[in-house]
């Protein structure tokens, strides 16, 4: 799928999991649920690193193009070292290590140890690099027609003024993780459910993706997951545009209606 649908997919993942909250009896704070929302609205584009169109390859300028080079070659040659017999030959490492559970996971658990040990800062480079990223997926069209360093300022101003927020007692900074040290240490969970929204979106494209590796199936390390090929579609086709997207945002409204006790 296209940027847009990848973060609208991963806000609505997360008001749906705070609708699940609420319905548990452990409901997110407010803060806890916006911020949440905004951080896997951007880690849904996250899996796009190893693709040097991709927004987020484009979203911090030389620093992100050289990561993403640097991701590209690392994923295929991770590729190339486990792939079978079964297993397609191919150039780069587009929809390859990024697109699977394990780095969903490891991305997800490195946020999580780095929000409790590395302090107000590391929490802060957290919620910038995601805001930025939320802002360039689900304002696009202005985040296009406006420069890097305007993105940029409004992510750090939005990560300092909501970091502040979450600070406060009671708002959510030791959110499901009550332990002395343990605040913030949910700032993982939104990253993995991004990080794994976006491979779900990509498994309903033509192509398919490996979201399940190192599980080999069909003789396959790298089986391309997805419905049956009758029920794909192009990514950027009007499936995504005049279906999901729409279905997305209803899904979205509910889940947080939901999540807020509105509902």
């Amino acid at each position: 799928m296209m940027g847009p649908a990848h973060s609208l997919s991963g806000a609505a993942a997360w008001l749906g999991v705070g609708a699940a909250a609420a319905a548990g009896g452990h409901p997110m704070p407010w803060p806890v649920l916006v911020v949440g929302a905004l951080i896997c609205a951007g880690a849904a584009l996250a899996p796009d690193l190893d693709h040097k169109s991709a927004t987020i390859s484009r979203a911090f300028g030389p620093i992100s193009r050289g990561l993403c080079e640097v991701v590209d070659k690392l994923s295929y040659a991770v590729y190339k070292a486990t792939r079978t017999r079964q297993d397609p030959r191919r150039s780069g490492g587009h929809r390859t290590l990024t697109h699977t559970w394990l780095w969903a996971v490891l991305i997800g658990t490195g946020t999580s140890v780095a929000a409790i040990t590395g302090g107000r800062w590391a929490v802060l480079a957290i919620l910038f690099v995601h805001l930025v990223l939320a802002v360039e997926g689900l304002l696009w069209r202005a985040a296009r027609v406006s420069s890097d360093v305007l993105v940029w300022l409004l992510g750090a101003t939005s990560a300092w003024i909501l970091a502040g927020v979450l600070d406060k007692p009671g708002n959510g900074a030791d959110w499901l993780f009550t332990g002395a040290g343990q605040e913030y240490l949910w700032l993982g969970l939104p990253i993995v459910l991004g990080a794994l929204v976006h491979d779900i979106g990509d498994a309903l494209t033509v192509s398919g993706c490996p979201v399940l590796w190192p599980i080999p199936i069909a003789g396959k390390r790298w089986y391309p997951v997805g419905p049956p090929k009758a029920m794909r579609f192009r990514a950027g086709s009007w499936v995504e545009l005049k279906v999901l997207m729409p279905v997305f945002m209803l899904l979205g409204g509910v889940g947080g209606a939901a999540a807020l006790n509105f509902i």
